[in-house]
């Protein structure tokens, strides 16, 4: 391919680089229309299921049963702990401190003993 445009001029050139972006930017454009129309068509399709889905609820469980359900289906994950989760955390190391009576600590024995 490049043998056939040794022999364009710069005006030419120029003129079939345009060309090609035009029809990339149609070619985008189009595509673009398309993945939106699938996107369309998705979501339809995950309303018309989620429909079905709470219909069936309310026929296994009743209409209270199938509220509860539904919430139970599509919980908030959120919460609040009071904890900053970015807060900076300080942290040092530091000599284990001795107990307060120097006894030596009791020791468990676990098992049979044979002696």
């Amino acid at each position: 391919m490049g043998e056939e445009l040794s022999g364009l001029s710069v005006k030419d050139l120029q003129h079939l680089e345009n060309q090609l972006e035009v029809s990339l930017k149609g070619v985008r454009t189009k595509k673009g229309h398309l993945i939106h129309q699938e996107n369309l068509e998705l979501y339809k399709k995950v309303d018309l299921i989620h429909q079905q889905n709470t219909e069936l609820q309310k026929k296994i469980y009743g209409t209270r049963e199938a509220n509860e359900a539904s919430r139970i289906s599509h919980p908030n994950y959120t919460f609040n702990n009071g904890y900053d989760l970015h807060a900076p955390a300080r942290l040092q190391l530091s000599q284990p401190q001795p107990t307060k009576n120097n006894a030596p600590a009791k020791s468990m024995k676990l098992g049979l003993q044979l002696h």
